[in-house]
Formats: structure tokens, C-alpha cells, sequence
């Protein structure tokens, strides 16, 4: 039974998520508590001695900051609501399931949690950064003031988990463990959040008016080949460092929930769609990966 709920979870969580939309908008206020969560039991599962930058996460961690600059700067001149989605489609760091996935699919959990941990803490540092630099202008708060808003706003999601991981592995180890051996309980928060995600977005779209529908349709085909490209670039990485399927899930499964968060919260609401839509694209990839090396096995 187990196995078939996980089979299945994500596309479950999504169709939940439309048919129950505008219930589910009312519980947005838990995403960022639902992801300091799932990021705790991820950090919990890594050892110290696994958080090192390799040849491997420089080259990821390249794809990811240089490339969301160099896709929004591309966009721009066409329409900034959709530069705004294609970046943070990049910008944002690893998924918290993506080790479970990775596990799922039989590659090293060890591996995407490191670049896991790395990606989300780096972000914690660059995101402020980049949203302090694209999002709305404001002539009465500088550059600094508003990089330390938003940097005191990720802090507390992407950075305190880990300390608290380190704080219980050093004074209740016994617990620490359990909390180690509980790693599905991560996939399991990430699909309720995921289903609060994917209604929040659904709400969101069916309030816009007719005029935005052109626009729409455009972000979710780009955040569909940028999904698909990560995907694809990530695993043809990987495998130069026989980390085939650890490169797809690193740099292709996003923390989509973070990305919606501080697209809502610093950016364009719009620009929202972008992420919403890399959350059902990145899922039904996934969902295809888990099928198939199910129908393998």
C-alpha cells in the first residue's frame, strides 16, 4: 500500500490541490512553517563531513545563479513579469524530496542531500540579492535596506533548520536518529505542501481577468522547456561524475514551494504562475521517473 501511495502521491497532491483550490488558499500562512519542516528532517539526514564543495556543485551551483541572471536579462526586454518567472524557475534552490526521489530511482541520497543543503543555504545568501535587485522599486528604501528585509525574512526558513539539525545531533543524538531514519515523513510534508501550493495557484489564476491569459500561457511554456532543459543538462553533468540521476534531480527538482513564496512575496504576483507551473512539470517528470523504475524493478 505504501509503495502505491508513493507511486502516486504527487499526481494525487495536484488534482487535489485544483479540485479544492479555494479552500486550500486559505492555508498559505503554513508554507513557510511546512518548509522549515521539511528542510530540518532533510539537513538531519547529511553529515558534516558530506557538505564540501566538489567540481561537481561548482558547476551546478554555476548553472543555477549565472543562468537565472543571464535568462532574466533575456526575458526582460520582452515582458518583466515573465523575466521574473524564468529566473526564480532557476534561481531557487533544490527540492527538500529531491534526495527521497533520487533514492526512489536508485541514485545517491548521500550526494543530492549535500547539494541539497549547499544549494538552499547559498540561496539564503543570493536570493536577498537578485529579489532585492528585480523586485518592485521602491525610491524610499535602498538597495541595502531592502537585501536585509528579505535577507532577515529567508534566514530564519533556510538557515535555522540546519543549525537546529547540528544543535540535536550534538545534544540528543538518540532522537537525532530517529529523526534521520524518518526521511519519507519529508516527502509526505512536501506533497501537502505541494497540494496547498498547486491551490493557491489555481485560485490565483482563475482571479485574473481574461487580458492575462496570453501571458499565461506563455510563462508555463517557458517554465516548462526551462524544466526540461534542467532536467536534461543536470543528468548529462551528472553522469561525467557517474552521479547520473543525482545531477537531474540537483538541478532539476526545485524547492517550488520556496520559489512561490518569495515570488508572491517580493515579486510580481504574476510572475507566480512560473513556479506553479514548474511545480505540475516538474512532478509529472518525476511521477514518469518513479513509473517507470517501478515497471523496471
Amino acid at each position: 500500500m505504501r509503495k502505491y501511495i508513493e507511486k502516486y502521491l504527487l499526481p494525487i497532491a495536484m488534482i487535489l490541490g485544483i479540485a479544492f483550490h479555494r479552500q486550500l488558499s486559505v492555508l498559505s500562512p503554513t508554507i513557510p512553517y511546512l518548509l522549515t519542516m521539511m528542510l530540518f528532517i532533510t539537513y538531519c539526514r547529511v553529515r558534516m563531513s558530506d557538505i564540501r564543495l566538489t567540481k561537481f556543485h561548482y558547476i551546478l551551483l554555476t548553472i543555477q545563479y549565472v543562468g537565472s541572471a543571464l535568462i532574466y536579462l533575456a526575458f526582460r526586454p520582452f515582458n518583466e513579469t515573465l523575466a521574473q518567472a524564468a529566473m526564480i524557475c532557476m534561481l531557487t534552490a533544490t527540492a527538500t524530496s529531491a534526495p527521497v526521489v533520487t533514492g526512489m530511482l536508485g541514485g545517491s541520497i548521500a550526494v543530492t542531500a549535500a547539494y541539497a543543503i549547499i544549494s538552499n543555504l547559498s540561496v539564503a545568501l543570493i536570493a536577498p540579492l537578485f529579489l532585492s535587485l528585480v523586485g518592485e522599486s521602491n525610491d524610499t528604501i535602498s538597495l541595502a535596506a531592502s537585501f536585509w528585509h528579505i535577507f532577515r525574512s529567508v534566514i530564519p526558513i533556510l538557515v535555522l533548520p540546519f543549525l537546529l539539525a547540528i544543535f540535536l545531533k550534538k545534544t540528543a543524538p538518540r532522537i537525532h536518529k530517529k529523526v534521520q531514519s524518518a526521511q519519507i515523513v519529508s516527502f509526505y510534508l512536501w506533497a501537502a505542501a505541494l497540494t496547498i501550493v498547486i491551490g493557491n495557484i489555481t485560485y490565483y489564476v482563475r482571479m485574473q481577468g481574461n487580458d492575462h491569459y496570453l501571458i499565461e500561457i506563455i510563462i508555463g511554456t517557458v517554465s516548462l522547456v526551462i524544466c526540461l532543459l534542467q532536467f536534461y543538462f543536470g543528468r548529462k553533468i551528472g553522469r561525467r561524475f557517474g552521479q547520473t540521476v543525482a545531477g537531474g534531480q540537483s538541478l532539476g527538482q526545485k524547492n517550488t514551494v520556496l520559489a512561490i513564496w518569495l515570488t508572491q512575496t517580493y515579486l510580481n504576483p504574476l510572475a507566480t504562475l512560473g513556479p506553479g507551473m514548474y511545480v505540475i512539470w516538474q512532478n509529472l517528470v518525476n511521477s514518469w521517473q518513479i513509473w517507470r523504475e517501478k515497471r523496471k524493478n
